[in-house]
């Protein structure tokens, strides 16, 4: 009988049948769309939430025409052409508190920031570039019509699609849409995300470890990561390393939830069962990324529930998270921009070891020098079960699929965690 083909193994950098990282993020993404369902939500309940339909302008912002600085509105047909135009002052226009008769020539009007140009004037002249005395001002030369005017739908025009839908509504998106009068929001409705880790070591906080067993910190770090995206979480706890346990498990993840995530039981080992069950009861896309930590990575279909199966050492299961993971989730919850934030070249202040063969995601901290560059160091042990060195970074040092080792001085690409995490 012909020996089986050896299986590589997580310690090798360079596996054929694995995905780029490009790949494997490009395969979920066009296998996941926005969850069925949307709400009605009151504006301020809506902070973070994905508009489901697009946002139309009932009307221009600003409404009307307004000045953009304290001075005086008048006819720009009364500005002088030589010499000095004499005006007499007829009213006070405020903000809020309108003037609402019309002037003749001649005539102007006091006018704060932001208050409505009275009918009859189209120009405002800086208080500082006029000189009063009693109720006339003196305006000289060098002035143009229509100067210092905020027009109506300066910001917005009536009609416009000011917003899209699948758009994530951030602080300033919700401050825009109380400029259109906006009290409540269609939004696609929470994502719901069930999730354990699997594993016979663990063990649950607040029990005292037993011979060979580890606290569950996965599972903490990845509600963590779920709570800031907002989702619906279902914690499932912790299921054994047993075929019964796991497949009761996979069904009933799949009956309650539109994402169910796992960690462990994804690699090659004996009592790795979940890529196997996944094969039984779902379909796999694909379950080998090209990057380290975190090659391990198993994606796929429960019948409409979507799997996202994470390696078991917490940093591997943190970086596939933020690297595929979120953004999908992100695509499902209705966001059409799901893209990660920029990296951008840093020069390194430590020596990195690499082989070709995987993109790496190492820790680092990024800092400003007192001359203003700023440079990156690395953080500790880049071990995948080391949780202290993700913890003290605030970046990952992205190093390329082909990249070798990098000597301290050379550049390198950092991804921060702020926008990212």
């Amino acid at each position: 009988m012909a020996n089986p083909p050896s299986l590589p193994s997580c310690c090798n950098d360079h596996d054929p049948d694995a995905l780029s990282l490009e790949q494997a993020r490009a395969q979920a993404l066009t296998q996941v769309g926005p969850v069925q369902g949307r709400e009605c939500l009151m504006l301020r309940l809506a902070l973070g939430r994905v508009l489901a339909d697009p946002v139309i302008a009932p009307g221009p912002v600003p409404a009307h025409d307004n000045a953009a600085m304290d001075g005086y509105a008048l006819a720009g047909a009364d500005l002088p052409r030589q010499g000095t135009a004499d005006l007499e002052i007829i009213g006070t226009a405020w903000a809020g508190r309108p003037f609402l008769q019309s002037i003749r020539q001649g005539q102007c009007v006091r006018i704060m920031t932001g208050a409505m140009i009275p009918s009859g004037c189209d120009t405002v002249i800086m208080q500082e570039h006029v000189e009063v005395q009693g109720r006339r001002v003196h305006v000289t030369t060098g002035h143009r019509p229509g100067e210092n005017i905020r027009p109506a739908g300066e910001d917005i025009r009536a009609g416009q699609n000011v917003l899209e839908a699948g758009t994530l509504i951030t602080p300033a998106r919700l401050g825009l849409l109380a400029s259109l009068g906006r009290v409540e929001v269609s939004v696609y409705r929470r994502l719901r995300v069930a999730l354990f880790s699997t594993g016979d070591e663990l063990t649950a906080l607040g029990r005292p470890l037993a011979a060979g067993g580890i606290y569950d910190s996965n599972r903490h770090t990845l509600f963590g990561m779920l709570a800031r995206l907002g989702v619906e979480l279902i914690d499932m706890g912790v299921v054994r390393d047993e075929p019964r346990h796991l497949r009761e498990a996979f069904e009933e993840g799949a009956r309650c939830a539109d994402v169910l995530i796992t960690t462990g039981g994804v690699s090659v080992g004996e009592a790795d069962f979940v890529r196997e069950l996944l094969g039984e009861l779902g379909r796999i896309s694909f379950w080998k990324v090209a990057i380290k930590p975190g090659r391990p990575m198993a994606f796929g279909h429960l019948g409409q529930t979507v799997f996202m199966g994470l390696p078991g050492n917490p940093v591997s299961a943190a970086v596939t998270f933020y690297q595929i993971v979120q953004p999908a989730l992100r695509r499902m919850m209705g966001e059409t921009d799901v893209s990660l934030p920029p990296s951008f070249p840093v020069r390194c202040l430590s020596d990195l070891k690499k082989r070709p063969g995987r993109m790496e995601f190492q820790r680092g901290v990024l800092s400003l020098e007192d001359d203003g560059e700023w440079v990156v160091r690395a953080t500790g042990s880049q071990g995948s079960g080391v949780l202290s060195a993700m913890s003290e970074a605030n970046c990952f040092i992205v190093l390329d699929l082909e990249q070798g080792p990098v000597a301290a001085g050379g550049l390198v690409k950092v991804q921060p965690f702020q926008g990212l995490i």
